[in-house]
């Protein structure tokens, strides 16, 4: 009897937030050509169905991953496609199966996910981006898409010139720092640096217009933005007798630096409430009414003007007036990462309360408590001072990619949360980037659908079986190698390290604080690094015992992931080593091997790196390629996508913030950053009596720095196939090598 999925609906879309007690439910049951459901929108009920039914979209969705989880052994991966071969008859469930949410918003996405993550998405990957969101239960996803055009029409409509509007915009790989008011226009290269082009507005605009009706098909609210209040230095010109200030330098920039300190509207000035009306107008005709949830962000790690809670409690009452009077029921979202980081610790818990506590309507305003897992604020600000908050993971800072995890502070902690926070209505994932990891956004979206903390050593059996469906008897040594992956690096308790450390590779090559630090970019392990190569062994026994596994993707995406946080925790013993013989006074003959040690571990690391896609700056330049094609702007979104994984701007924090564990990357500039490096020690200890000249170092260092951000989008070297047969002998080739380490 053949077995056919339906979806019907039960229940309607969330067009507004959920009540903070709602949980969505689903269920899946079998049934045989006899039986029939007539309570439900389905005519038919002949030959053999499977029947999902739902609360809403979001639970019908969720409920068929879980039949696809539970019955078929099947998931949808974010980093690899996986061809799943279903038998004919889809077998039905052993009994019915029901689920509902723990809590009513399930959120998804950072605002710099915008730059990280999707600067270069086409509608494609947009589209596998939403599918997954939806089979994993998300209902509330941020949609910043296509914002400097709604910014650049509702300015136009106050009369102010299109080149005075342009040159208040950021890059498009920089855009969500200036659609929070931290940074404002481009730097580079004066040679073809232009304002952000109409042409690449209008082809955002377009996407966004695509992606927000899918998301609405897939029972996913949009979020859209707000107007936060920063305006063009035009505006000054243009409304003389505007209430205007200039916001903080922000990321390190000087204080004269013409790319920060934007001005800031304030919203006691009636332009302020003009400009929200228009903004919100503005998508509603363009998206349609879609939504009543807004995202506005106005002190991103930046102060206010004043600290006085009179004005913080104006500022928040009048913002969200605007924001009510363009849409009577908007709900203002607001990340609560300004009460986490902010210069000389500015919110006090009474400046926290003045502003919070400004929107009359207490349900008018959701907080993001964007760092559950290390720094939760909510209990400092008690809970919000009541208003409906959700608890978030950001986990991953700018897409580094180091294995790292809080598995039990993700599923115990916010289920905690749940029992004491009488205004605590979701979980969401505010990851900066996604870039590795996978289990953990599973864990904590499926976390989401569960009343109970899950049990982690039973999730990570099963999916390992789900990740790799394509070997149905899979060795016990794979299970164990998870296992063991789940209690060394995915179960980091403490808050040393604040999320996912980067390696010494990947930082500006000097004597000190680079090697084993905590802050800043952390290097430091939070495993025991001999831990890691006893795992790496049990995937290669797994593949040794069931070489069908060498034709699964996934395993060979995580073979070479974990075989390359091995090489690069043991390229930092390495640097140490070097850095103590130099300073030890070792021969420059001494040196010179040591570093052409470090430069062969970086060597195989990009080999290895370069048989998986995922894992290559060729991957993400063809993607900014198309775009600057398309637009015209090539060379400008050529070097704003070598810039962002590397140098920003000169004097920044950031450089390296967003460093990538990329092949492509590693060869072209890791390695020729450490060969200077390595080279004027060597001249030091031979020809300066071991004193190292730091200002002509960092003097090459800049140059080849700022030469490599303008090679456009070409990688030196040849793109190498991700088959089974290249993997396992470049594996081999590799261990052979290395047998120290491996």
């Amino acid at each position: 009897m053949r077995i056919l999925i339906a979806l019907c609906v039960s229940g309607g879309l969330f067009a507004t937030p959920p009540r903070q007690t709602a949980s969505e439910r689903w269920r899946i049951a079998s049934w045989t050509e006899k039986e029939t459901l007539s309570n439900l929108p389905l005519s038919a009920t002949k030959g053999g169905k499977i029947h999902i039914r739902g609360t809403s979209l979001s639970a019908l969705a969720r409920g068929l991953r879980h039949y696809a989880n539970e019955v078929l052994h099947i998931d949808d991966f974010w980093f690899f496609d996986q061809s799943h071969h279903l038998p004919c008859h889809l077998p039905p469930p052993g009994q019915p199966i029901a689920g509902s949410s723990s809590v009513p918003w399930r959120y998804n996405l950072n605002t710099v996910t915008f730059a990280y993550s999707f600067a270069w998405y086409q509608w494609s990957d947009w589209e596998k981006l939403l599918d997954w969101a939806a089979l994993h239960g998300v209902n509330f996803q941020l949609a910043w898409v296509g914002y400097e055009k709604i910014y650049l029409d509702s300015f136009r409509q106050l009369g102010m010139a299109d080149d005075d509007i342009l040159a208040f915009f950021s890059g498009p790989a920089f855009q969500p720092w200036n659609r929070f008011g931290n940074i404002k226009g481009t730097w580079g290269p004066d040679a073809g640096r232009r304002p952000l082009s109409l042409s690449w507005i209008d082809q955002q605009f377009a996407l966004q217009k695509r992606i927000v009706a899918r998301m609405v098909q897939l029972g996913i609210t949009p979020i859209l933005p707000a107007f936060p209040g920063f305006v063009p230095d035009a505006f000054a010109r243009l409304r003389p007798g505007a209430d205007l200030v200039r916001a903080p330098a922000w990321g390190g920039l000087p204080a004269d630096s013409p790319n920060t300190r934007a001005l800031f509207l304030s919203p006691l000035d009636d332009a302020y409430a003009e400009l929200q009306r228009l903004f919100v107008e503005a998508q509603i005709e363009a998206y349609g009414n879609v939504t009543n949830v807004y995202a506005m962000d106005q002190f991103n790690e930046i102060n206010p003007v004043s600290g006085a809670t009179d004005y913080l409690s104006a500022v928040s009452r009048r913002s969200y007036a605007a924001l009510a009077a363009a849409n009577p029921a908007a709900v203002w979202l607001m990340q609560g990462w300004l009460f986490y980081l902010s210069e000389g610790n500015f919110w006090t818990q009474e400046r926290i309360e003045a502003y919070l506590r400004g929107p009359e309507d207490r349900a008018g305003m959701v907080i993001l408590d964007l760092f559950s897992e290390t720094a939760p604020q909510w209990q400092r600000t008690g809970s919000y001072a009541g208003r409906p908050w959700i608890w978030c993971q950001v986990h991953d800072f700018g897409g580094n990619q180091n294995l790292f995890g809080k598995i039990t502070n993700t599923t115990v902690n916010p289920m905690e949360a749940l029992r004491e926070s009488d205004s605590m209505v979701g979980l969401g994932i505010a990851t900066e980037a996604y870039e590795g990891n996978e289990v953990l956004y599973d864990l904590f979206f499926d976390q989401g659908w569960s009343a109970t903390p899950i049990d982690t050593v039973s999730y990570f059996h099963d999916w390992t079986t789900r990740r790799y469906s394509g070997v149905r008897q899979l060795p016990a040594s794979l299970y164990q190698a998870w296992e063991l992956l789940r209690v060394t690096v995915y179960d980091y308790r403490a808050s040393d390290l604040i999320g996912v450390p980067v390696s010494v590779y990947q930082l500006e090559p000097n004597l000190t604080g680079l090697y084993n630090t905590t802050t800043g970019k952390p290097t430091a392990l939070h495993y025991d690094p001999a831990a890691l190569p006893p795992i790496w062994r049990l995937f290669v026994a797994a593949a040794a015992a069931q070489p069908r596994l060498w034709a699964e993707p996934g395993f060979r995406l995580d073979l070479v992931d974990v075989m390359r946080q091995v090489l690069s925790n043991a390229f930092g013993r390495l640097y140490a080593d070097l850095v103590a013989a130099f300073t030890g006074g070792a021969p420059p003959s001494e040196i010179a091997q040591r570093g052409q040690r470090m430069r062969a571990v970086l060597g195989d690391v990009d080999a290895l790196l370069a048989t998986q896609p995922h894992f290559s700056l060729r991957r993400w330049l063809n993607a900014a390629r198309a775009w600057g094609e398309s637009t015209g702007e090539n060379a400008a979104i050529a070097y704003e996508a070598r810039s962002q994984v590397t140098i920003w701007a000169p004097g920044t924090l950031l450089n390296d913030y967003a460093a990538k564990a990329w092949s492509g990357l590693i060869a072209t500039y890791y390695d020729e950053r450490w060969r200077i490096f390595v080279d004027r020690l060597v001249d030091a200890a031979e020809n300066h009596g071991g004193r190292l000249d730091f200002a002509a170092l960092h003097k090459e260092m800049s140059e080849f720095q700022t030469a490599w951000q303008t090679k456009g989008y070409g990688v030196e070297g040849e793109a190498a196939a991700d088959s089974a047969a290249d993997v396992q002998a470049l594996v081999d080739s590799i261990k052979q090598r290395w047998q120290d380490i491996f």
